[in-house]
């Protein structure tokens, strides 16, 4: 008991839990000097000394540890007891380590299972770029950076920036070349990047439009026997040629493409081919076009060359090969799954997921682009070929309908049948569109609504209005999310001033489709009429938002600025009309009249004489600018407008007096009296003539005073005798009504002294022109009425129509800024 010791609190418990014999410390024999000795010279194969200790090879030698310090061998007397502490030593170690659990062999230490305190690992040692080879890799992989660049600017729209990437990818492979041939490696040149530089080089250079230098780039390559494949590329070289109509070579390269191309790439085939007869078609020459369409619809039969081959038969004019053809189009297997797939069958919420999620994925939408693409291939073969198959439009319309019935596109039959009656609207046949139109009033809700949308349309464009209204009705009732439909009862209501009434279809319209401009102009029309022009306001500029460029909805927005007190806003917005529509007149006028109301009368000036250039015809600008010019003391000049309105109002003396006050003005007055005598003659009893008659002839001493004098009593008194009948005609009227018609009798008497038909246009400039007691000059300047007249009128304000849409966008270019917009 004497070797025992307890263990106090201040010892170790873990002490020398971790030593153990380092003969089985394998991990440490690189580091034991004696064992590496050994291995190094005959030492290790020298007998062992003694066999007491089996594992040592001397048994007072000192072996290394686990932890690299020396610990010297128990003697033989026995193996130390567990617990038991020899004088400065340790525990002596287990061939198994503890898990975290380890002490080191001096007390006091610091428990460091992941030695992290030996500190940080040495450096990885610096690789050296000096050399040949890592500046050659270095070199490639900027060469590779600079294509995906190039390429990536080309994605997005920079093309002249995807060029001088594709410039400096050029330079830097060129000079990778160089640096491999002084290197010697000139056998491990890269040809697959060198190939990749050039063909994106060509290809940016035909982006650019440069095409001379993209010729050259891809002849580089056809011409290097190293490249395979590049005979490829001629395809490229025949579609540049293609772009700078040089036919003829354009078909040389595309043939030549076609010999390089073995049979296995049937696909890339049938498109060169293709390109071919479109370019035979280019030239006029259709026999040889014919003949690539029918190879490639026997071969692989596709839509777009279905509806070539049928553009062919008809410039040739072969009935017979147009049908047939007509029923290879419709026949081409587009390679789409059922619609039913999207449809949810079960109950099942993960196949349900499945399906929402590839309902609208790429995939389905890809397919649905093809279907539209085929469909409309159809319709416009259909509406080509009918006139042309058949004696009449109709029968060769029916038959087309027919075969489309027995086809794939079953759908298609009645869109053809709606084609067929709008074709008859563009021929001027509208009993028989309205007739075609009606048969469909028993056919299912989408088609029955279609049809009783145009002809509500049609009906309204009669101004037809009780039939408009049941057709929009029928239209609603089928289909009442049909925003059109709404928008023709709308327009039904608008035309009985129940403007609340129509501005609920209109709001509707809206919310079944958000982005139908013909409710959203309609809506600010109504509320124009209801005197909300804010809310008119906010309607038009979410329209500009959504047509930047239409000048009627420009023009609304300026007439409603206007009433709102903001003539600057006005202006502007007038500005962006002329710049859609400079030559409208009447925007033109409008502007006029906004600068003169702020007093620019240089720029009212302006506008006004590019109104009268454009439509001299307009009495209101005619009548501005011949008071301009007799307020500015140009009344030569002004003599020319007046005349003009002469010739449009030949039945309005005003006109012609203000002639004659223009030329006495000037000091003609010779021409002056001719002019009151012509007036005299074609007006005997407008005494407002009579009196300047009187007055010339005294002044210039003339016999005929005496004769104008004496028709100038006679009709005084024949004014009062008539002016005396009416009124004793209103006082036996009755008392109740005298007041009232005493005074209209007052205002039709001024009009009459006045000689203007429907009112008083021209300022108190103009109607003080020379009187009996001022035969020569007026009383005061004063400024022209101005006045102004809508110059669109109730056109511009008619609501827009709802019907679908009745012609293509192709058709017409329309400026007047009255007509209505037609949806689609």
């Amino acid at each position: 008991m004497e070797n025992v010791h307890l263990a106090v609190e201040d010892d170790d418990l873990y002490s020398g839990y971790n030593d153990y014999n380092p003969t089985f410390d394998s991990e440490e024999l690189e580091n034991d000097v004696g064992f590496q000795q050994a291995v190094r010279t005959s030492h290790g194969r020298r007998p062992p000394m003694t066999a007491k200790f089996p594992g040592t090879a001397i048994g007072g030698r000192p072996l290394a540890s686990s932890i690299g310090s020396r610990i010297p061998m128990a003697s033989s007397m026995g193996r130390p007891m567990t617990g038991a502490v020899q004088d400065g030593a340790a525990r002596p170690m287990t061939a198994v380590r503890a898990a975290g659990y380890s002490s080191l062999l001096t007390r006091g230490s610091t428990f460091d299972p992941l030695g992290q305190s030996r500190g940080p690992a040495p450096p990885l040692e610096a690789k050296n770029d000096d050399t040949v080879e890592e500046k050659i890799k270095i070199l490639e992989k900027k060469v590779n950076d600079l294509i995906e660049e190039s390429c990536m600017a080309q994605s997005i729209g920079a093309l002249q920036l995807a060029l001088e990437k594709a410039k400096e990818a050029g330079r830097k492979e060129r000079a990778l070349i160089r640096q491999r041939e002084q290197s010697g490696n000139s056998e491990h040149i890269n040809l697959d990047l060198t190939y990749s530089v050039l063909l994106n080089l060509a290809n940016q250079y035909a982006n650019n439009e440069m095409y001379l230098e993209a010729l050259n780039s891809y002849q580089v390559i056809v011409k290097n026997k190293m490249f395979s494949n590049a005979g490829r590329l001629k395809v490229n070289m025949a579609n540049i040629y293609f772009k700078q109509k040089n036919y003829p070579k354009a078909i040389k390269f595309y043939r030549m493409a076609l010999d390089q191309i073995s049979n296995a790439h049937k696909e890339m085939r049938i498109k060169i081919m293709q390109n071919i007869g479109v370019v035979f078609v280019r030239l006029g020459q259709y026999s040889d076009a014919i003949t690539s369409f029918e190879h490639i619809m026997s071969e692989s039969p596709n839509i777009k060359t279905g509806f070539n081959l049928i553009l062919c038969y008809y410039a040739i004019g072969d009935r017979e090969r147009m049908k047939k053809a007509f029923q290879k189009l419709i026949s081409v297997p587009l390679g789409i799954d059922d619609e039913d797939k999207y449809i949810p069958t079960s109950d099942d919420p993960s196949s349900n997921m499945v399906i929402e999620a590839i309902k609208n994925d790429k995939l389905h939408q890809m397919e649905r682009n093809l279907k539209v693409l085929a469909e409309k291939y159809i319709m416009t073969a259909a509406k080509l070929i009918a006139p042309a198959i058949e004696t009449s439009f109709a029968s060769g319309f029916d038959w087309c309908v027919d075969m489309v019935k027995s086809s794939q596109y079953v759908e298609l039959a009645n869109d053809l049948e709606i084609n067929k009656a709008i074709t008859y609207l563009r021929q001027k046949d509208f009993n028989q569109a309205v007739e075609t139109l009606k048969t469909f009033e028993k056919k299912d809700s989408r088609v029955k609504s279609a049809a009783a949308t145009n002809l509500s349309f049609l009906y309204f464009l009669e101004k037809d209005y009780d039939q408009a209204d049941r057709y929009a009705d029928l239209a609603m009732n089928a289909d009442r999310y049909n925003p059109a439909a709404l928008i023709n009862k709308g327009n039904t209501v608008f035309v009985k001033k129940d403007y609340e009434k129509a501005a609920e279809f209109y709001k509707e319209a809206l919310r079944n489709d958000s982005s139908c401009t013909e409710a959203l102009y309609n809506l600010g029309l109504t509320y124009k009429r209801l005197n909300r022009l804010e809310e008119a306001l906010d309607c038009f500029l979410k329209l500009h938002a959504i047509l930047r460029n239409s000048a009627q909805v420009m023009y609304q927005l300026a007439y409603l600025y206007e009433p709102l007190g903001d003539p600057q806003q006005a202006i502007e917005w007038l500005m962006q009309v002329i710049s859609v529509t400079p030559t409208d007149p009447h925007v033109l006028a409008k502007l006029g009249k906004l600068h003169d109301d702020e007093g620019d009368k240089s720029q009212a000036f302006q506008y006004y004489s590019e109104s009268f250039r454009y439509f001299p015809s307009n009495i209101d600008v005619i009548e501005w600018l011949g008071a301009y010019y007799i307020e500015t003391q140009f009344c030569e000049k002004a003599i020319q407008y007046f005349e003009r309105a002469t010739l449009i109002q030949p039945t309005q003396v005003k006109w012609q007096l203000i002639v004659a006050s223009c030329y006495r003005r000037s000091g003609n007055y010779q021409k002056a009296l001719e002019t009151y005598k012509e007036i005299h003659r074609r007006f005997p009893e407008n005494v407002e003539c009579l009196r300047f008659l009187v007055r010339l002839s005294t002044d210039m001493g003339l016999k005929e005073v005496q004769e104008y004098a004496t028709k100038l009593k006679k009709v005084e008194k024949m004014k009062e005798i008539r002016e005396q009948r009416v009124k004793s005609g209103r006082e036996n009227s009755g008392r109740g009504r005298r007041e009232g018609r005493e005074g209209s009798t007052g205002s039709a008497d001024s009009g009459r002294s006045s000689s203007s038909s429907k009112g008083e246009r021209l300022s108190a400039k103009m109607r003080s022109l020379p009187g009996s007691n001022e035969p020569y000059e007026a009383s005061s300047p004063k400024e022209l009425d101005a006045s102004y007249v809508d110059p669109l009128g109730p056109q511009i304000e008619r609501p827009k129509t709802g019907a679908k849409k009745l012609v293509d966008d192709d058709d017409f270019a329309d400026e007047d800024l009255g007509d209505d917009l037609l949806p689609e």
